[in-house]
């Protein structure tokens, strides 16, 4: 008897194991996600379908679909494409999902298409899946689940570790004095340091640490030294000639030296101009005008006068 009894209790507690366990698991595949506009006009949940690793009841509103038709007739023409791209999205969904796929007939949404989700979420206990940074904090306050496609492919990409080379294209000055900061092709940012003035050029860098924050990862390098370029000084200026201050100071002396020579010529003429006043002692110190000079009326009566005073 009391074998039987042991064995009725193993038998229940098997059945409740078995029961509990299926219950979960059903309860995982019945998991509802409202997809954001965000998440279609990316387009990589149609990925996420294709490989199956959407799970549950996936529902996309009205209003979505509404505002992907408005911003598809706006005039902007890189969110047109994107919107375009996000009524393609809502397609394949439905195709590839069939009978997990449901377009919800929520309403218009007046206060806008985020405040609509998180009150549909809390009304049927569902996840949002959104790209939409301000959305995810939102709806986390709210205590409403998000499923977030960015935070799926950071934990599976594959990670630069320092000492890695890569080439990037550096499209803007950093923070920094001499910081130039360029972006990996999954979005990542590179603060290069000591690249300022290669803004605009593609270089190859090295990771020498990376930094992980809410926002996303940002890495830190610096720059790889191109081989052979040995020529000039370690910034890239020229070298200067060896001796050129000597034959500086060497050419300063012949400038300063020129007023020297031409001291001994002016000393020179003075004893000409002295010869010449005393050769001449009734001129008074008045030299008689040339042979062949030109004399005005007034030096020509002058001379009268001292001839006829010397007489």
């Amino acid at each position: 008897m009391e074998l039987i009894i042991i064995g009725l209790i193993l038998v229940l507690m098997v059945e409740v194991y078995v029961f509990t366990r299926t219950r979960k698991y059903r309860d995982v595949r019945q998991i509802s996600m409202l997809v954001d506009t965000s998440v279609l006009m990316d387009g990589r949940v149609v990925d996420l379908a294709e490989t199956g690793f959407l799970l549950g009841q996936v529902i996309v509103p009205k209003s979505v679909l509404a505002e992907l038709q408005l911003l598809a007739d706006g005039s902007d023409h890189v969110k047109r494409e994107r919107a375009r791209l996000g009524m393609d999205a809502v397609k394949k969904l439905k195709d590839l999902l069939g009978s997990s796929f449901t377009l919800l007939q929520d309403g218009a949404a007046p206060r806008g298409v985020d405040e609509a989700l998180i009150r549909l979420a809390k009304e049927t206990d569902s996840a949002i899946l959104t790209l939409d940074y301000n959305l995810n904090k939102v709806a986390q306050v709210e205590g409403v689940r998000v499923l977030n496609i960015n935070e799926l492919a950071k934990s599976i990409r594959m990670l630069y570790l320092p000492g890695a080379v890569v080439t990037i294209a550096l499209v803007q000055k950093g923070q920094g004095a001499d910081q130039a900061v360029g972006y990996l092709d999954d979005g990542t940012m590179i603060v290069v340091e000591q690249a300022k003035k290669y803004v605009g050029q593609t270089k190859q860098v090295e990771i020498i640490r990376s930094l992980q924050t809410d926002a996303g990862k940002m890495m830190f390098a610096k720059l790889v030294p191109i081989p052979g370029n040995s020529g000039g000084t370690k910034n890239g200026s020229p070298k200067k000639p060896f001796g050129g201050n000597r034959r500086a100071r060497q050419e300063q002396p012949s400038e300063v030296a020129q007023p020297k020579q031409s001291r001994p010529r002016q000393a020179a003429q003075k004893p000409a101009a002295n010869r010449a006043t005393r050769s001449h002692p009734h001129t008074n110190g008045t030299s008689t005008p040339r042979r062949g000079s030109k004399t005005t009326p007034a030096q020509h009566e002058a001379e009268l006068i001292r001839l006829v005073q010397d007489q």
